[in-house]
């Protein structure tokens, strides 16, 4: 029974690494913010004829 465990935590330990690897690797800061992961909101063109 405590073989079958430890066999389970060890899946669920490279499980997690897996997912921490693809969703960060390669990233200098962790999770991308600002401009670069589009969540910044882009002013309207106040000269953009379409608008008036």
């Amino acid at each position: 029974m405590g073989l079958l465990l430890l066999e389970a935590f060890g899946a669920l330990l490279i499980f997690v690494f897996i997912i921490w690897w693809t969703m960060f690797s390669g990233r200098k800061n962790g999770e991308r913010r600002g401009h670069d992961a589009g969540t910044q909101e882009q002013d309207p063109d106040p000269k953009d004829p379409k608008k008036d």
